[in-house]
């Protein structure tokens, strides 16, 4: 739920906060996250890529999505 409402809050204000993208990492980390917020994710970083979201952090380094799919298809786990 907290995926969603930090995924939301970016495509409302049309930023990603460099504190919502560690928090984003974090539940990432400990696999704190549903199928739902899986496809959040995605929207998120199709609106990044497009340009629609603007990341505040400077660094190249984004979600790693692909890596998310693998581990799912594999471990069967989302």
């Amino acid at each position: 739920m907290i995926l969603r409402t930090l995924v939301q809050s970016a495509l409302k204000t049309g930023c990603l906060s460099v504190a919502s993208e560690g928090l984003i990492r974090q539940i990432l980390e400990i696999k704190g996250y549903q199928t739902s917020d899986l496809e959040a994710l995605t929207v998120l970083y199709e609106a990044v890529k497009s340009g629609q979201i603007e990341r505040e952090a400077h660094d190249t380094r984004f979600l790693s999505f692909p890596d998310l799919h693998r581990q799912s298809a594999v471990t069967g786990v989302l």
